[in-house]
């Protein structure tokens, strides 16, 4: 790598660091707040299937926005760094997955749908990007 190619290495890197971060700190943010406000019961005791899937829905919303974030950051090729983020993102949740699937710590399918959606969310979050990114065309 030459000393011109590095600072674009490093840009690359961050784009997926910082929509890493966003994925990362919203979801503890909000799943924080929602212990906070009783909405969920206190860590440790069992949550109701219907708390699951607003936990689902949320993540979703912020796997999308970090992959937008990502691809926006991005020097080049805004969709792959999107991709990238979610290819990511399975492997984190595969590796949640394997270490919760004999523990009673919920419903087998929240870690299932969190493997499965984590890269048409890291898509959606491109192709938003994408859209962003094109001059507007009056018509």
């Amino acid at each position: 790598m030459t000393v011109s190619e590095r600072p674009r290495a490093l840009h690359r890197v961050g784009a997926l660091l910082a929509g890493l971060l966003v994925v990362v700190s919203l979801s503890t943010a909000a799943d924080a707040l929602l212990h906070a406000t009783g909405v969920y019961p206190p860590a440790g005791q069992p949550m109701a299937d219907g708390l699951f899937l607003l936990a689902t829905a949320y993540r979703l919303a912020f796997g999308t926005l970090g992959s937008l974030v990502a691809a926006r950051l991005a020097p080049v090729r805004p969709m792959w760094h999107a991709v990238a983020l979610g290819a990511v993102g399975t492997v984190l949740a595969a590796l949640g997955l394997v270490a919760t699937w004999n523990a009673a710590l919920g419903p087998r399918w929240y870690p299932v749908a969190l493997v499965l959606t984590a890269l048409p969310c890291a898509w959606v979050g491109g192709r938003l990007a994408e859209a962003a990114s094109r001059p507007h065309t009056p018509r």
